[in-house]
């Protein structure tokens, strides 16, 4: 996970990574692990497997707008993925090589909530009257890191949050984080043995005080048999909403992939496996589930 090169990618996922990394203690507090069990030697040995975000699905925003960063540094736009009880659309994002991480980035369908909720919601979107991407010069790295954490829509009132809390909590999410990095994916595939299986790198975890997200399980698994995925639960952080009110509210958090090989490379030793020799894409089923690591359900336990 090493992007400080000058290549314009490697400048916009390290303006990405920097802010995500001090506001998520458990990043540190695994990598810091890892390097005291010997698995990697240092952080830039980590295999980014992908990172996501999340959006709203109004007028100049969402997958339509926010993709053109990332469609424009290289990445090819794959498979859809859609969460019925959650109201959600997706996509995700094949890189421009092996170097970098997928990218998923889903979307909240606000004109599927009530009234209440889409009237709150459009009370701080409606003043974007202009896609905010048009205007950011997309081969200026600085310009494209400062974009990801800049106020899109004025600081939500407590109370607005709370009443969004209560139908959609990704909707109360993205309306105070905007589109802050929601999680970043370690490939435990890549790991040595024996913590290249997800099994046993999750004991890890829990053996360093790592909370895992238990919704459905604590480790996911495709239809195939062939992606695992865990996560860790968002910590919560104090919260200033407009007018000075404050409350502890879920932050990001970190997730876990093993991407097993397909079956014509099944036989090869790790060593020979690259990539393109593995399971591939996302499985709507698990992502259902690691959703909820930021959840009042997985975070109030």
């Amino acid at each position: 996970m090493n992007f400080k090169s000058d290549a314009p990618l490697d400048q916009i996922l390290e303006a990405l990574f920097t802010p995500y990394k001090e506001s998520v203690p458990d990043v540190a507090k695994i990598v810091n692990a890892m390097i005291s069990q010997g698995m990697i030697a240092s952080e830039d040995d980590i295999i980014n497997d992908h990172i996501a975000f999340r959006t709203l699905g109004v007028p100049n925003l969402g997958i339509s707008s926010f993709e053109k960063i990332f469609l424009h540094h290289g990445y090819t736009k794959m498979a859809p993925y859609h969460f019925k009880e959650k109201k959600l659309d997706a996509f995700w994002y094949a890189p421009p090589s092996q170097k970098y991480p997928r990218i998923f980035i889903s979307e909240l369908r606000v004109n599927d909530l009530s009234k209440t909720t889409q009237d709150i919601i459009y009370k701080y979107t409606h003043p974007i009257t202009e896609d905010p991407i048009a205007s950011i010069d997309l081969d200026n790295p600085s310009m494209v890191g400062k974009f990801f954490y800049q106020p899109l829509w004025q600081l939500p009132s407590l109370e607005d949050y709370q009443s969004l809390a209560a139908e959609s909590e990704y909707a109360a999410w993205v309306i105070y984080n905007r589109y802050y990095l929601n999680h970043y994916t370690i490939s435990v595939h890549e790991l040595p043995e024996p913590f290249n299986l997800l099994s046993v790198f999750n004991t890890f975890l829990e053996e360093h005080g790592i909370k895992l997200n238990d919704s459905g399980s604590k480790i996911k698994v495709s239809a195939d048999g062939l992606l695992k995925q865990s996560s860790s639960v968002a910590k919560m952080i104090p919260a200033t909403f407009a007018g000075g009110e404050t409350l502890a509210i879920s932050g990001s958090y970190v997730e876990f992939a093993e991407r097993l090989p397909l079956a014509d490379f099944a036989h090869l030793p790790k060593e020979q496996l690259d990539a393109t020799m593995r399971r591939e894409g996302f499985e709507a089923a698990n992502a259902d589930k690691i959703f909820e690591s930021t959840y009042s359900g997985q975070t109030g336990k």
